[in-house]
């Protein structure tokens, strides 16, 4: 499928190279995706995306320290505070102090949280399907996952921890 092409200067043939390509077009998709199911969220649920995913975290995980919240979802702690401030003044989530660490907060998701992310998550897996899924063949989707999740993993281990 990608091919190497030959040019004439070695600037030109690493401008080229199939991994950039091949990467330009897993951000490129990924992009788009965002993009397409996140403002699906927000035009029916009134949520941001990455308020949904944080109902996610929590949904599977339970309560959360604001620390792991950013980090889930790669954000600063100025970050990660603003988003459950926002999503505090939505009534989507609570907080509390840490019992274990009076400096550290826990996020609790309250019930219209819950009904939010379980109402979204319906429509998401459907989007999802549609989007992500269906355009690519059957038999290769369960090695796609798998293989993302592989690239996911490696890039998690490799970032540096936000502040």
């Amino acid at each position: 499928m990608w091919h190497r092409v030959p040019v004439a200067s070695e600037r030109d043939t690493a401008s080229r190279d199939y991994r950039v390509r091949a990467l330009g077009a897993l951000l490129g998709a990924a992009g788009r995706l965002e993009h397409l199911l996140g403002q699906a969220i927000e035009d029916e649920f009134g949520i941001s995306h990455t308020m949904y995913e944080v109902l996610l975290h929590l949904e599977w995980d339970g309560p959360s320290s604001m620390r792991l919240l950013g980090r889930k979802r790669v954000l600063t702690t100025g970050g990660v505070t603003r988003l459950v401030t926002r999503m505090e003044a939505a009534g989507l989530v609570t907080r509390a102090p840490d019992p274990a660490d009076g400096r550290s907060q826990i996020v609790h998701m309250t019930e219209k949280g819950k009904d939010i992310v379980e109402r979204a998550s319906a429509m998401h897996a459907r989007n999802v399907q549609r989007h992500f899924f269906d355009p690519v063949p059957a038999e290769h989707r369960k090695r796609l996952v798998q293989d993302l999740r592989k690239i996911s993993e490696a890039a998690d281990q490799a970032l540096p921890r936000l502040r």
